[in-house]
Order: C-alpha cells, then structure tokens, then sequence
C-alpha cells in the first residue's frame, strides 16, 4: 500500500496502478478483476475493513468484490443504477457491446453480489462526497473530499494512456464508455472543482492536479 493523502492509500498491483483499488478509512473502493482477490486480501491484511464500494459495474472493478466481501464479511456499496445489474451478475449492459469487451465479461468478471447500500448524490462515504458522474458506465460514482481537495475520479478519467501506459490525463476508450459525449460533461464538472489530488481506476495518483485538470478540460470539444 502507498499512503497517497491522509487517511487514503492506493493499493498495490502489477503492473502497477493498472487496476487501482483504495483504502479510504476503512471503505476499500474497487476490486479489480476476478483474479485480484489474493492480492486485495493480502494488502489489506491487518487493516480495518468495514465496507466495500464498487464505483461501477465494470468487470475490471467488481471483479473481485463477491470473493473479498465474503471473506472479509463486508457489506457492499454501490451505485443506486447499477445496483440491480450487480445482484444479478448481468453487468454486459452497464458498458459497450463489442469484441473486447465480450472477452473481459469472460475472463475478468466476477460472480453476482448483493448490494447494502445503494448510493445517490450527495451521500456520504469514508469522509468522501458521493457524486453522481455518468457515462462511462451508466451509473458511474466519483468521490469528493473538500477538506483536502481530494477525488476520486475513477474511470471519468484515466490517469494513463491504456495502450502506451504513459502516464497523463486521458478519457477513457470509446469502446469501454457507453455514453462518451456524457462522460466529458462529468470531466468538466470534475474540473470545476480544482482538486488538488486526482485517484484514477487506471494509473498513479496527480497532485497539483488543478491546472493540468482544468487545461484538460477545456481543451475537449463540446460533444464529441
């Protein structure tokens, strides 16, 4: 773990911040794929756990969220959107229908799990704002904690290039965001708020993230 603001770390992974999960409090955020679990236990492994949040249902994020909170006898939280779409293990409409992305629903996703609390604007979680950013995902959540200007933007953004792996701001593949032109309103909302610390589902953590965030921001068109 790598304590990156107080009270919040990033797990480990390899190659790493491929599929980050964090530990805010004690509310572990996203799981990975299905082949994460040993890691995510081993990681958090003599901390406290109390919760675990799913921010959406995508296969590389809940992956690994049925095997953690049974053996951790967790509740888990999620979108109110998706909630239903996770209970039932059917997660293949939260996101596009096409080649690559049949394949991870075959080999990352995991099994159906029920959902504690399902999450609206506005709620709060771990210290954190829950805000509503959807597009990516039908019902995608980010997380805002205004006392230090942290986010946790998750898949609004990436934190790296997902061919390259050059680390930078970029949106997410069209091929994995179900509604792109929606998902850039959610980059501007999440600019508008200067944060000074920006956590990705996908690469390491910026700080001073105020500027770049915003410069990136307005350099997008208006639809796309």
């Amino acid at each position: 773990m790598e304590l990156i603001a107080d009270d919040l770390t990033v797990l480990s992974c390899r190659p790493a911040h491929a599929f980050n999960s964090y530990l805010a409090g004690a509310v572990l955020f996203d799981a990975g794929t299905r082949w994460a679990g040993r890691r995510i236990l081993r990681e958090v492994d003599g901390h406290a756990v109390d919760a675990h949040v799913i921010s959406h249902a995508h296969c590389d994020h809940q992956g690994s969220s049925a095997a953690v909170a049974e053996a951790l006898d967790l509740p888990v939280w999620a979108p109110a959107v998706e909630a239903d779409a996770l209970e039932s293990g059917d997660i293949g409409p939260m996101g596009p229908d096409n080649l690559i992305t049949r394949l991870q629903l075959r080999t990352w996703a995991g099994p159906a799990v029920p959902v504690t609390r399902r999450l609206h604007e506005g709620d709060e979680v771990a210290g954190f704002t829950v805000l509503e950013t959807p597009g990516h995902s039908p019902g995608h959540l980010s997380f805002w904690r205004e006392r230090d200007r942290a986010l946790l933007a998750f898949d609004v953004l990436f934190g790296r290039h997902p061919i390259t792996g050059r680390p930078g701001l970029f949106e997410p593949p069209d091929r994995f965001t179900i509604d792109p032109s929606r998902n850039r309103e959610q980059i501007r909302r999440l600019a508008s708020l200067e944060p000074e610390l920006v956590c990705f589902g996908h690469g390491p953590p910026l700080r001073g993230a105020a500027g770049p965030l915003r410069a990136f921001a307005d350099s997008l068109s208006p639809a796309r």
